[in-house]
C-alpha cells in the first residue's frame, strides 16, 4: 500500500497523525501533513486507512 497527502487540500487538522502517528509527520509551521514514507509498512496499514477516513478535507489517498 502507498499513501499520499494532497498539499493543496490538507488544512492541518492533524487528525491523520493522531490516527497513524508513525505514518505521518506534521509541519511545525502550519501543521500540514506529509507521509513519512510513500510505502506503508504492513503493521501500519490499518491505522493509515483510519487516517484516510478521519481526514475532513479528504486530502489523503491510498493505492
Amino acid at each position: 500500500m502507498k499513501v499520499r497527502v494532497d498539499p493543496e487540500r490538507c488544512q492541518g487538522h492533524t487528525l491523520c497523525a493522531m490516527r497513524a502517528p508513525k505514518a505521518f509527520r506534521l509541519s511545525e509551521i502550519d501543521g500540514h501533513s506529509s507521509p513519512v514514507s510513500e510505502e506503508v509498512p504492513d503493521d501500519q496499514q490499518d491505522e493509515v486507512v483510519e487516517a484516510v477516513r478521519s481526514c475532513p478535507e479528504r486530502a489523503i489517498s491510498v493505492f
